[in-house]
């Protein structure tokens, strides 16, 4: 961040600079994955302004790094562009590809574990190089928990679909989390997947009895991904790690077996034009998933300068 000393007069506002990244994350090509824009020097931004500059950038989600407060390696707010989170998936990897791009780690020669501070707790990512870039992958701040669960029939017409394109075998509509809540609904093929819609009404009234307003659709695929998702927040996203950590958890959960390593290669952002991969893994012992791991690649979009007021509030 720089201050625009030619606008330090009393009647010009003063103007800092401060830096910008955007990259796509959960993808190794431009224009795929989902958007951040990550300001890696964020000093000084107040709430109100960190909230406007995600509104600048309209991505679904804005990173602000931070010096830390706990002895860890960066604090890191991210944003929306109505609210900030406790905890998200792509915004960690993009940050953490960011500041490796930017040598803020070292080299990177061998792999790196950096711990961000969050609202959710710390976010411990190992950092790989793969050839001329990056690698990232996250574990998530909270333990599996599981939540309510939810009629099939009311989950299917939150999208647009019916009761008997829902999978309940496995486990009914649940809500889960490792810090961030969805809404788990396995469908039953590729095709109900794809005629996923947001019924507004109907949404509005699962929100209700559910208490978000976020639900994640997936597929076992069997093709070259394990598993096939969508998700909802209402719009859709083109790549959410926190919903497919969640997921890996429970579907570790969900396993017979007391012990075992899961993992999986997701899909997601498909239908909407911004094919994302994912790569999830868990661990479970003694009958409880004991952490789960959300991972994958990012590339570099653009960079530059923003201009704002500096906030006397």
């Amino acid at each position: 961040m720089t201050i625009d000393a030619e606008c330090m007069t009393t009647d010009i506002a003063v103007k800092a600079r401060y830096r910008y990244w955007t990259c796509d994350v959960f993808t190794d090509t431009r224009f795929g994955g989902n958007q951040l824009a990550v300001l890696p020097e964020a000093e000084g931004l107040s709430e109100r302004q960190m909230l406007q500059i995600a509104r600048e950038f309209n991505f679904a989600e804005t990173a602000f790094v931070l010096p830390p407060e706990r002895g860890h390696t960066r604090r890191v707010r991210i944003f929306t562009t109505s609210k900030e989170l406790s905890f998200a998936g792509h915004p960690n990897i993009g940050t953490a590809f960011v500041l490796a791009a930017m040598g803020a780690f070292g080299p990177v020669d061998t792999p790196v574990t950096v711990t961000f501070e969050e609202l959710a707790g710390l976010v411990p990512i190992v950092i790989r190089r793969r050839g001329a870039s990056f690698w990232c992958e996250l574990s998530a701040p909270e333990l599996l928990s599981l939540g309510p669960t939810v009629p099939a029939d009311l989950a299917a017409a939150a999208v647009s679909l019916v009761q008997d394109d829902v999978v309940t075998t496995t486990h009914p509509p649940r809500v889960t989390s490792v810090g961030a809540p969805f809404l788990m609904v396995e469908l039953r093929d590729r095709a109900a997947l794809a005629r996923a819609r947001v019924h507004p009404p109907a949404f509005e009234s699962l929100t209700a009895l559910s208490g978000l307003g976020r639900i994640h659709l997936y597929v076992r695929s069997g093709d070259e991904v394990d598993l096939r998702c969508r998700v909802f927040v209402p719009f859709e996203d083109a790549a959410t790690g926190s919903a497919n950590c969640a997921l890996v958890g429970l579907l570790g959960h969900c396993d017979s077996a007391a012990d075992g390593s899961y993992v999986f290669r997701i899909a997601q952002g498909v239908e909407m034009g911004r094919p994302s991969l994912l790569e999830g893994r868990a661990e479970k012992r003694g009958g409880a998933v004991v952490a789960t791991r959300i991972g994958g690649s990012s590339v570099m979009v653009s960079q530059g300068l923003l201009e704002v007021e500096v906030d006397h509030d």
